[in-house]
């Protein structure tokens, strides 16, 4: 899947000046993001918020890999704790938005138009499914590594019009033993393509774009950027 998704991403960032601000990375989850953000945009530094401790830490791990970490800044945090840069040249969250409220959403967008630089691109995407409506439990994803299994699988269910409770159950098992489970549980906002295209448009993006899952919104490039570019 983000073999796919990265060579995206990769594209609808193509023209960003890394030189123009900071890039920032909402929800960067275990860093596959992270990666591609690195290299591509060299030598920009990046910003990026990641609240889930267990999920943070594989991120860290990622990057220890890397020779350039010092351009990385990771926050303890969700999207909308981040401290933001005061310019912005480009701005990305991977399969994170519908943690956010549909109010939380729109405050992040509000708050981070402003600051981008002129064509900076945003990009989200957008997870099925779009309307809340009862997810049965799906058939368990995994990976054996030595002698154990490790599983997962969730399901969800609707709290309101616009809003699932997910429930994820996690297994190792050695054999058909199961040795040990985990069960987590997290609230997640639908949201359409389309409405967050709407968003972005009012919270000021001159342009937004829509790929499939992908909604790229850029800002507006003004004429003094324009003469300089020539």
């Amino acid at each position: 899947m983000w073999t796919e998704l990265a060579d995206r991403l990769t594209a609808a960032l193509s023209g960003v000046d890394p030189g123009s601000g900071t890039v920032v990375e909402f929800g960067a989850g275990t860093g596959l993001g992270t990666d591609v953000l690195l290299d591509t945009l060299y030598p920009a530094p990046l910003l990026v918020a990641e609240p889930s401790a267990h999920l943070r830490a594989v991120l860290l791990a990622r990057l220890s890999d890397r020779h350039d970490t010092d351009r990385v800044t990771v926050f303890p945090c969700g999207a909308t704790q981040l401290p933001l840069p005061e310019r912005v040249a480009a701005a990305i969250g991977m399969h994170m938005i519908g943690h956010l409220a549909p109010a939380e959403r729109r405050a992040l967008f509000s708050a981070l138009m402003p600051r981008l630089a002129p064509g900076a691109p945003v990009v989200f995407n957008v997870q099925p499914p779009g309307t809340a409506v009862e997810v049965p439990e799906f058939p368990p994803f995994g990976v054996t590594v030595g002698r154990l299994r490790y599983e997962g699988t969730g399901r969800a269910v609707p709290i309101g019009p616009d809003r699932l409770r997910w429930t994820m159950t996690y297994r190792t098992l050695d054999g058909d033993i199961e040795i040990a489970r985990a069960v987590t549980e997290y609230d997640w906002w639908t949201v359409s393509a389309s409405t967050l295209a709407a968003e972005l448009t009012q919270a000021g993006a001159a342009t937004v774009r829509i790929d499939d899952d992908l909604v790229i919104a850029r800002a507006a490039v003004t004429e003094a950027h324009r003469r300089e570019q020539i």
